[in-house]
């Protein structure tokens, strides 16, 4: 079925950081399920290794314990792929830190630095180094970038920095569309709404979550496995002709 829709993940090697999180998680073992092969990128080695024993053929994937805001470790990541699955097709992009303070008055020159260093700098040279590779390969590529609706509305209160790095992320995915469209490499963002994660929960007092959830048409949030199908339509031959966009996934919260 997955073939005759244009999926074509078997055996494609995919890159998802940020893949011990509540969405990331999700998200691979949706492609595990379809056969991918995949480098799980996270900060902690031990819940990377948990998370790939529980996949579809757990012994096919590639748990790698980094800080992707340090830049000098993207090499070594990507090296290590290239070395077990001989180069990556798509990159998930999911690592993002959240620093969420009461007001804009909070905000410190570290809590700017945070996240803006790991959510729009590490992109960048992250992206740009898959890309780079599949270039190398003379092979087409997906880039897949998870913002926020932050990027559009700005954010609430203390999440303004955060709102700024995914603001910042989708002109850069837009960017990245328009340099690597004739090489057949394409770039594209996913949208989120109101994900049931932990990290959208921090910081959060029950009213407050209630008072977000009345936003949405759907009246709730999402399951974090809601969100893995954009990814995976973005990565396949279903989306060959898609580079530049921001796939809206948000029960109807954010309508543009």
């Amino acid at each position: 079925m997955s073939s005759e829709f244009g999926l074509n993940l078997e055996q494609k090697t995919v890159l998802i950081t940020g893949a011990a999180g509540g969405i990331g998680s999700r998200v691979a073992d949706a492609f595990a399920s379809l056969g991918a092969r995949l480098c799980l990128v996270d900060r902690e080695q031990s819940a990377l290794d948990r998370l790939a024993a529980t996949l579809t053929s757990p012994n096919s994937h590639l748990p790698i314990a980094a800080d992707l805001a340090d830049l000098t470790q993207h090499t070594a990541i990507l090296d290590r792929c290239d070395e077990e699955f001989g180069g990556i097709y798509a990159l998930v992009h999911l690592a993002a830190v959240l620093r969420r303070q009461h007001s804009i008055d909070d905000i410190t020159e570290e809590d700017w630095d945070t996240q803006i260093d790991t959510n729009l700098k590490a992109s960048f040279f992250l992206n740009r180094a898959v890309a780079q590779r599949c270039l190398k390969r003379n092979s087409p590529g997906r880039l897949i970038n998870f913002t926020s609706q932050g990027w559009w509305t700005g954010g609430y209160g203390g999440s303004v920095v955060y709102s700024a790095s995914k603001g910042g992320l989708v002109s850069m995915t837009r960017g990245l569309a328009r340099f690597y469209a004739k090489s057949g490499i394409t770039a594209n963002t996913i949208s989120p709404g109101a994900a049931d994660t932990s990290m959208a929960r921090g910081g959060q007092s029950d009213d407050q979550m209630q008072d977000f959830v009345d936003m949405i048409p759907m009246g709730r949030m999402a399951r974090p496995d809601e969100l893995a199908g954009a990814a995976l339509f973005l990565a396949s031959g279903l989306a060959a002709y898609i580079t530049g966009a921001t796939i809206n996934v948000s029960g109807g919260q954010l309508m543009y």
